[in-house]
């Protein structure tokens, strides 16, 4: 038990009950799937809830039964009940931030950005930082503050919403209302609702490829020790603290990685400890075959020892092979991956200021 993270539970039940209600359909708000993902966290040793609960008196009773401390925070007259329960809920937290060193995380659940320099100071303490919201209510700026940040919507256990005009929302969260325009989706919401729950649009396997060898190879430049599984998930979760498997259809973040090696974007070696390997990016393979992919075109381009421009180049890589990432390979720019295979003896590569670009031709 001593190895367990102690987690101190704050809610802004207001933010949280109206915002799942208001996003997804009327549904009612369940806490039991919050209270789930975070036993799998560590030992939630303090549970609050701040509202005035006058106006939740079904919510008081689910909440009592799950043992969670309920703080009343009144309406006064010329008062705002919202920022009384804000405040008193930052005042609590650093409160307990101070006077009881052995909680390790904390986690705030509330979908309002003004609890973003809480969850500041709260790190600045050293302490870890989980948020919790409803995604169709919950601010910008409060999950990238956070350690980790968990959607109530995608939890384990919260009910899909019924097949109603709600149900097209899901679609246009998480790409933007500007690239999911309402109109032209409503057509289309019978085939939305019979997508399984881990299937959200714009979550796909080949981002995620990408996603992950960009971050392996960011830790093998660093230089400081092995890739280790564990190391990589707590990488993945500082870039993106909304990060999940779960929401790819795996179920731990291993399967994953057996996923990614099978497909030669990772390679998994026996790490330090059991059930942790370590993870590195193919030193050949795809690489070399990249390697003799962008020679290949650039020679056809370049027939007669001309040299070829990088501006456009990359687009005719694509055309000779239409799955071609340089961001799968590790690179994070296409000009970084010609550089490697310059450095690599494949091609030549230079800056032609009368040109004003980089011009490529093939080892003679």
């Amino acid at each position: 038990m001593d190895q367990e993270d102690r987690i101190a539970l704050f809610l802004d039940y207001e933010n949280l009950a109206l915002g799942a209600r208001d996003h997804r359909g009327g549904a009612a708000f369940d806490f039991r799937p919050i209270a789930d993902a975070l036993a799998e966290r560590g030992r939630v040793v303090v549970r609050r809830a701040y509202a005035d609960w006058s106006y939740f008196d079904e919510d008081r009773r689910m909440l009592t039964r799950s043992h969670v401390e309920l703080i009343e925070i009144p309406q006064r007259m010329g008062a705002s009940r919202k920022n009384a329960a804000d405040i008193k809920m930052a005042v609590d937290a650093i409160e307990l931030a101070f006077e009881r060193d052995y909680i390790s995380t904390f986690v705030i659940c509330s979908g309002d950005s003004d609890f973003t320099p809480l969850v500041h100071k709260l790190r600045e303490l050293n302490k870890r930082v989980i948020g919790v919201g409803v995604e169709g209510s919950t601010s910008g700026l409060l999950p990238p503050a956070c350690d980790e940040f968990l959607y109530y919507d995608r939890l384990e256990g919260v009910d899909i919403p019924p097949a109603r005009g709600r149900r097209a929302r899901p679609a246009t969260r998480q790409a933007g209302a500007e690239q999911r325009p309402p109109e032209p989706e409503r057509e289309q919401e019978p085939e939305v609702d019979r997508r399984p729950a881990g299937e959200e649009p714009g979550r796909d396997v080949d981002a995620l490829a990408v996603f992950v060898a960009q971050s392996v190879a960011g830790l093998q430049g660093s230089a400081n020790g092995e890739v280790t599984a564990s190391r990589l998930k707590r990488t993945l979760l500082r870039k993106d603290p909304t990060f999940s498997e779960s929401d790819y259809g795996f179920r731990t973040f291993g399967e994953l990685l057996r996923h990614l090696a099978e497909r030669n974007v990772i390679e998994l070696a026996e790490g330090p400890a059991k059930g942790d390997p370590e993870v590195s990016l193919p030193e050949h393979g795809d690489r070399e075959v990249a390697f003799g992919l962008l020679r290949g075109v650039v020679a056809d381009l370049g027939s007669g020892g001309n040299p070829v421009a990088l501006s456009g180049l990359k687009n005719q890589v694509r055309r000779a092979r239409p799955d071609f990432s340089e961001k799968k390979l590790g690179y994070r720019s296409f000009l970084q991956f010609c550089k490697a295979a310059a450095t690599a003896g494949v091609l030549e590569l230079r800056w032609s200021p009368e040109a004003d670009d980089y011009l490529l031709t093939t080892q003679t």
